[in-house]
């Protein structure tokens, strides 16, 4: 859905024509991501000779993330990396952090095993080794630990200020590591700037995580950008407030045709088929009769969703609240006014995921960096169905901005000193930022490749022969000394080999003397009903019987002869397995394979760090970088130049 992209300065002017004046609105969950990014838009803007304002916002009304499971302790906070283990399924956006070079990247179990790498083997060997090896490289995220955690308007900044100091202070320790010579001291006195900007917003103990970061917006932006910004900041419990003063507004006109009797049903029909084949999106059933998609936030009673009845309203918050009408509401101001009426003046009305950006896209211009929301799809096709239904507003396209941040290194004159699992990728430990703007791109395909070809690798002497080709070194003798151990082990197959066909054979025979005895057993007894029994037996028939009960014993004794040499076979074959030399060779070609398999996933971790991880960093880095590695703010203005921006049409 892209459009206009042939530079900043069209798409600008084509956003004159569709938006008119309306803010960009940058809206994150957190400020020390890549919010702050989005000042490099406004001051390229203002060059370009274009004077919108632009809103930063705190989006504030999200539930705090809790841990996935795992013991609970009320009022408490943690902070937690995310693996494919301990921590799968964990999701923090409010207070997360990124390393210089990281990303929430988890190399998973599926993908570990995609490219070869043997999981049970591993697991066995080193119980609690994939915690690591699936870890994100370069991220921490902040959880709740509570059962029933606040939205982030309400959370006590006091109560997990200690977990969200310790972060930034290992993700600025982190940035400051990877730095060399003059750079490493200047990004020192800009970490303690920072920390210190930090300190300072905390200062009043009483306030929420959401006044924090407030307080926190301006200063940020300029440190990031080492420019003046001019910008006005909000949240959305501001944004989307909720009364009589304020439900007038466009960006409620959404939300009454959920409301409005004469509307509503076929609203929510066009939501629940706009949301069709998503994954995390539910049908408005699910929530129960009558809900539609917006939830009400009451200040100190939670968020919940919305459920209109024809003489009243429930909103499902943890303690579902009640609001009595005699008849069905006319609209969204009678559902504001019965609102007021009871919780006061100071809640708020959002949109559900897919109802959100319509709502705000009706008085701003959104600004996500590519990929951000994937529900915009959701909201487009919702927006359709309505249109289709008659409702027509101008809603303002989003404005896309793809980063190039790794290739805007290239004019910045730091030396880098490479975090762990980049260094075998890009072949040493220290270069200049210049040289990583350079490499970058093929070490990413070279990572790929070598992905690739570790995926195809399903016999441990193809991955140490692969590892000896590749790395040399102790690999050169353990290659050697494995396809000794596998000549060796090639043998004793070869004896057990002989064993088996000799027992295959004996076996086979055993099979054929069962057949042959219930043969002989039934001739046996039909002579005998037939010649003996009854009558008197003729010297034929006695002799008949003699020989038919020798030929019973005969197989009888061979059987036994067959079965002590069965067993004498597996006694061989035990004895065999059994012997010193060849213990000793099996264990020894196992802890090859063991070694051989670790650094696999070692590989395969550092190649997906260096490709996947480091695409997803140059899409949307973290702001804060910029100014540590490069403080005179040229890396941060190379970055907002370089960047490619497109409007994304919203209906």
């Amino acid at each position: 859905m892209e459009a206009n992209c042939s530079g900043l300065e069209s798409v600008l002017a084509e956003l004159d024509r569709l938006a008119g004046d309306s803010p960009f609105l940058a809206l994150g969950q957190t400020i020390f991501w890549d919010e702050p990014m989005k000042g490099g838009l406004y001051l390229e803007s203002r060059k370009a000779g274009y004077s919108r304002k632009l809103v930063a916002g705190v989006h504030d009304t999200d539930y705090f993330a809790k841990l996935p499971s795992g013991p609970r302790n009320p009022g408490r906070y943690k902070a937690f990396p995310h693996n494919d283990t301990t921590t799968r399924g964990l999701w923090s956006a409010a207070v997360e952090f990124s390393a210089l070079f990281g990303s929430e990247t988890v190399i998973t179990r599926e993908m570990l095993a995609r490219h070869g790498s043997a999981l049970d083997k591993l697991e066995r060997a080193r119980p609690g080794v994939l915690d690591s090896a699936t870890e994100a490289w370069g991220w921490r995220g902040v959880v709740s630990l509570d059962d029933h955690p606040p939205i982030t308007a309400e959370t006590p900044l006091r109560q997990l200020y200690p977990e969200l100091m310790s972060c930034l202070d290992w993700a600025l320790g982190e940035a400051i590591d990877c730095l060399r010579g003059e750079g490493r001291l200047a990004a020192e006195a800009l970490a303690d700037e920072l920390r210190t900007m930090v300190c300072d917003a905390a200062e009043d103990p009483s306030i929420t995580l959401s006044e924090f970061y407030m307080r926190l917006l301006s200063g940020m932006y300029e440190f990031c950008a080492n420019a003046s910004i001019e910008l006005t900041t909000t949240s959305t419990t501001e944004l989307l407030r909720f009364n009589s003063q304020t439900c007038d507004a466009p960006r409620f006109e959404l939300a009454n045709l959920f409301v409005d009797p004469a509307t509503r049903a076929a609203a929510c029909r066009a939501y629940d088929e706009a949301i069709q084949g998503s994954s995390g999106l539910y049908e408005l059933e699910r929530f129960g009769v009558g809900a539609i998609p917006f939830d009400l936030v009451i200040p100190g009673k939670g968020r919940g969703t919305v459920r209109l009845g024809n003489r009243g309203a429930v909103v499902m918050t943890p303690e579902p609240q009640f609001l009595s009408y005699k008849r069905p509401l006319s609209g969204i101001r009678e559902l504001a006014e019965l609102v007021e009426r009871k919780f006061g003046p100071n809640c708020t009305l959002v949109g559900k995921a897919v109802t959100l950006i319509g709502m705000l896209a009706r008085e701003f211009v959104f600004v996500f960096h590519e990929g951000a929301s994937n529900y915009v799809k959701h909201s487009r096709e919702l927006h359709k169905r309505l249109g289709a239904q008659g409702w027509a507003p101008k809603l303002n396209p989003i404005l896309r901005v793809r980063y190039a941040a790794w290739d805007s290194l290239s004019v910045c004159c730091s030396w880098l000193r490479l975090p762990e699992p980049l260094r075998r990728p890009f072949g040493g430990e220290e270069l200049c930022a210049p040289s990583f703007a350079a490499r970058w791109k093929a070490v990413d395909a070279e990572e790929r490749a070598l992905l690739e070809k570790l995926a195809g690798l399903r016999r441990p002497l193809d991955l140490i022969r692969f590892l000896d080709s590749m790395l040399g070194g102790s690999w050169r003798s353990l290659a050697e000394e494995y396809q000794a151990l596998h000549m060796e082990m090639e043998q004793v197959r070869r004896e057990l080999e002989e064993v088996k066909q000799r027992r295959r054979k004996a076996l086979d025979r055993s099979r054929e003397l069962r057949r042959e005895r219930i043969e002989a057993e039934l001739a046996k007894g039909r002579q005998f009903r037939e010649r003996i029994f009854g009558q008197e037996p003729t010297p034929d028939a006695v002799e008949e019987r003699k020989r038919l009960t020798g030929e019973v014993e005969r197989i009888v004794h061979e059987s036994t002869q067959i079965q002590n040499q069965l067993h004498a076979m597996r006694r061989e074959q035990v004895d065999i397995v059994a012997r010193d030399q060849v213990q000793r060779a099996h264990e020894r070609r196992r802890s090859i394979e063991v070694e051989a398999e670790l650094k696999r996933l070692r590989l395969i971790r550092e190649a997906v760090i260096a490709s996947q991880g480091l695409e997803k960093a140059n899409h949307r880095p973290s702001a804060w970088w910029f100014r540590l590695v490069c403080p005179d703010g040229l890396w941060f203005r190379e970055t907002a130049r370089s960047a490619e921006y497109y409007l994304e049409p919203l209906v």
